[in-house]
Parts: C-alpha cells; structure tokens; sequence
C-alpha cells in the first residue's frame, strides 16, 4: 500500500469516526452534557453500565496514554513539543479522528526530514 493511499484510508477513517460519534455528542449535549467536561462524560458514559462502560472506561484509558504518548512523541521526533499539545487539544474532537491525522503528520514529517538527509530517530 502506498503511503498517500495509506494516509488517505487514515484520513478516511477519522472522517467517518467523527461522522459516527458526533450525533450522539451533540444529543448528550442537548440534554445538558458539557463536551470540555471528560469526566462528566465518561461518569454519564460509566453510569449506563454495560457495553457503555466497558468501551468508555477502554476509552478513557487509550485516550489519557495517546495525550501522554503523543506529546512525547512528537518531542522525541523532532516535531517539537507544541505539534505534541496542538494533537492534545484536537484529540478534545475525538481520539478516533486525532490518532490518525497524527500519524498521517508523523510520518509526513519524517519523510521530509529523510529527504533533506536528516537523522531520522529510532523508534523506542
């Protein structure tokens, strides 16, 4: 698979996840949640049980290692710190849409810094 195709199926995928789980932020909104409220919520999310708190607290846990592991990452890289905090921030629009527009921008980056015969740094 080339690497624009690659991109463009990650790309995809984000756009439909967002498509997918919006509706049901915006009714959880109309009915008085506060989307820049997390705890709020995943608590609403935990407190239906079932399925709802088993992919919510999964959720939770993925999101809070991907905050931590994306702003190193992107430090370590050479991307910078703030690239780390902006991937943060926009993760707030969902997880499912930032993880691969942050992977798409990794990659791109280290492309382009192999191509003007930069170190690229290994991964771990």
């Amino acid at each position: 698979m080339t690497q624009n195709i690659k991109h463009a199926l990650f790309l995809l995928l984000g756009i439909v996840a967002m498509l997918l789980t919006w509706p049901h932020a915006f009714d959880w909104m109309r009915n008085g949640g506060n989307i820049l409220n997390p705890v709020q919520f995943f608590a609403d999310a935990i407190n239906a049980g079932g399925t709802a708190a088993f992919l919510s607290i999964d959720m939770a846990v993925a999101w809070v290692v991907f905050m931590i592991w994306v702003v190193f990452d992107a430090q370590r890289i050479g991307m910078g710190t703030r690239w780390g905090w902006f991937f943060v921030v926009l993760s707030y629009v969902g997880v499912s849409f930032t993880f691969p527009v942050y992977l798409i921008a990794r990659e791109r980056f280290l492309d382009r810094r192999q191509k003007a015969g930069q170190a690229v740094p290994v991964p771990g």
